[in-house]
């Protein structure tokens, strides 16, 4: 069995690689079609196979944690390129590997007669082998190049068409916030290898208990001590905070949307942005003795679970409406994580890539229909033309307003019920965050829902007569992707959160006390008696109320949200401003770095090395020159004379 899973996991990695170098080495020889054939069908072989993997590990309770090679030794530190394949890094690949198969079918025909189509294809399917290297790693150099290669295809894939002045600055945005993240990550990795002497999991974990125990401190700042492993965790953080669009270094995610949309979807449902949750519930054995550190996530990933979501209800870009909304949903994984509950924040992760998808290709569809106008200002009533969109953005939009029996519900309450009943400081003031997040979440997507497919048609004449059902290419996945959307949550509820023996539980770990899944298991009769408890609780009657407020201000009463925008220009600004992130960056890093840029070259290059240096060498040629000529007059009894000068000055000099 062991060869089994070692020759699946191989298999389920490559597979999308061989595909990517195909396309993108061969793309003018095998031709268009031969482009996404030569892509899909890798990506499709490893979604079945990731299937296969998942059966092998969660049902039948194999696992797999080996070296595949080793890549550099030096002194006794050995650097192995190896995997770890558990029920978390099952889960992780089918996740993967399914949405990153839909995606590459529907951009077939999003992508259709765009002149970077084969280099396309190839970007996507690298940017799947990517997340998978990042997911199935056991040790951290494995993990950092998993981690690198998510952010370097990313760049690409935010700046494919580089001939648009947006799609280069937020993709350079991406990169660069994503560096910031990347500091404190890497610095994780140097303290782990220098206080555990090795980068493999299983080692460093083993090590961690003895390491709490002893209370190793270390000091950052003069007079500061903290705690070895405290100070571990946050940078990881750190790290995750980048790659999971957290508070601060959220800002680059709505850039992301100036890629095509094919790529938004992948990015904000399987890859990229779930790599930071992922890595914080892979290394819970850390994080399970760092309350500071626990407390820190839990309070900025609810922050942004609310305030980010605010800033999605004044968006008029479709796709950008979507977008913040992720941010939002980040909010929620990361809080359940901090929260110790990681099969919440791991079951969310799996739900929402599956509506979260389905949301933005179901937006590519409109945005196909509208000739690629993202503004929902410009539409309306698109339910008339666009059956099968409306239907799949419909049951998107519930699934990420958590209205049951629909698979956002159950993982989105299981998340707001673990954070209320945590003990970790900052509990209180994040569950006010993501109870108010219920009702932003379904204000905000149910806006973008009525202003699109609803409220009067606002297109121009030409276009009118031109709308009409995305091909099926489109369509199909959007199908594909409603199916788990409506069901998975009901299915998994219960052998995911509330079982004696959870999928994870073997995957993650927590102290005694921590485990608040545990705590309100006792309540949980099922995902039917659930969804009938459900009209006894906050969190639905506040999606309720989002729903209704969004009906009444678009549908209802059209003219009210002018009125409210008046009446609150300040709050509106604010969101409009996106608190001012974005202008704090430009003012603070951009224009300070061009003001350092500036100084630098006015000081150090014009003055010190054009004028001091190259220029001052030539210059003090030309003095020496000059006093050169006047010493040679020509005269034979001023060379006499000299020659006497010099002999006395010797003869002194030996003399003394």
């Amino acid at each position: 069995m062991t060869n089994i899973l070692h020759n699946l996991s191989l298999a389920i990695v490559l597979l999308p690689l061989i595909g990517g170098l195909i396309a993108g080495l061969f793309g003018k020889r095998i031709g268009i079609r031969g482009a996404h054939w030569v892509t899909i069908i890798p990506v499709g072989l490893s979604f079945f196979l990731s299937v296969l993997l998942a059966k092998f590990v969660i049902i039948d309770g194999q696992s797999y944690n080996g070296v595949i090679y080793t890549w550099a030794v030096s002194g006794s530190f050995h650097f192995d390129v190896g995997f770890l394949i558990d029920n978390l890094t099952a889960l992780m690949m089918l996740i993967v590997t399914f949405v990153s198969f839909m995606v590459h079918i529907y951009s077939v025909g999003y992508m259709q007669g765009d002149k970077g189509y084969q280099r396309f294809f190839s970007y996507i399917s690298v940017f799947t082998f990517a997340m998978l290297m990042l997911v199935t790693a056991n040790n951290f150099l494995q993990l950092f190049f998993g981690w690198e290669g998510v952010g370097l295809v990313s760049y690409l894939l935010i700046g494919f068409w580089y001939n648009r002045e947006a799609a280069n600055f937020g993709s350079l945005k991406a990169f660069l916030v994503n560096r910031v993240g990347d500091f404190g990550f890497i610095l994780a990795i140097s303290g782990i290898l220098n206080y555990f002497g090795t980068v493999d999991y299983a080692q460093v974990f083993a090590q961690v208990p003895a390491l709490a125990k002893a209370h190793t401190m270390i000091s950052i700042f003069p007079g500061a001590q903290w705690s070895v492993i405290t100070v571990i965790c946050i940078l990881l953080f750190i790290g995750a905070m980048g790659k999971s669009a957290q508070m601060p270094l959220h800002v680059w995610l709505p850039e992301s949307m100036e890629g095509p949309t094919p790529i938004s979807a992948l990015i904000h449902a399987a890859t990229m942005v779930t790599a930071g949750v992922f890595m914080v519930a892979r290394m819970s054995p850390i994080f399970a003795f760092s309350q500071t550190a626990l407390s820190m996530v839990l309070v900025i990933g609810a922050a942004g679970a609310l305030f980010t979501g605010l800033v999605a209800i004044v968006q008029t870009d479709i796709k950008r409406v979507v977008a913040y909304s992720t941010l939002s949903q980040l909010g929620y994984m990361i809080a359940a994580l901090g929260a110790s509950a990681y099969s919440a924040g791991i079951f969310h992760l799996m739900t929402h890539a599956c509506f979260k998808a389905l949301l933005f290709l179901s937006a590519g569809s409109v945005i196909i229909a509208m000739h690629h106008d993202q503004d929902m200002r410009n539409m309306g009533n698109l339910k008339k033309y666009m059956p099968i969109t409306y239907v799949c953005f419909l049951i998107g939009a519930l699934a990420l307003a958590a209205i049951p029996p629909f698979s956002g519900f159950y993982s989105k309450d299981a998340i707001i019920e673990a954070i209320h009943a945590a003990t970790v400081p900052g509990a209180k003031f994040a569950y006010v965050c993501v109870l108010l997040g219920s009702f932003v979440t379904a204000l905000y997507i149910f806006r973008a829902f009525f202003y699109t497919f609803h409220t009067k048609e606002r297109m121009d004449e030409k276009l009118r007569s031109e709308l009409k059902e995305s091909s099926w290419v489109v369509c199909l996945p959007l199908i594909l992707l409603a199916i788990p959307s409506v069901i998975i949550g009901a299915l998994l509820v219960k052998p995911m959160l509330f079982s004696q023996h959870t999928i994870l539980s073997k995957a993650v770990f927590m102290l005694p006390g921590q485990d608040v899944l545990k705590k309100i298991a006792i309540d949980f009769h099922g995902a039917f008696a659930m969804t009938l408890h459900s009209i006894k609780t906050l969190p639905f009657w506040f999606a309720v109320s989002g729903i209704f407020v969004a009906w009444l201000s678009y549908i209802a009463l059209p003219q009210l949200p002018s009125i409210l925008t008046k009446r609150f220009a300040w709050i509106y600004q604010i969101l409009q401003d996106k608190y001012g992130f974005d202008d704090f960056n430009q003012l603070v890093f951009v224009r300070g770095c061009q003001r350092l840029a500036k100084a630098c070259y006015l000081v150090g290059d014009k003055k010190i090395l054009d004028h001091g240096l190259v220029n001052g060498s030539g210059r003090l040629v030309v003095w020496a020159s000059a006093i050169g000529r006047k010493l040679q007059t020509g005269y034979l009894y001023h060379y006499a004379f000299a020659m006497i000068i010099g002999l006395l000055a010797i003869l002194i000099w030996l003399v003394f």
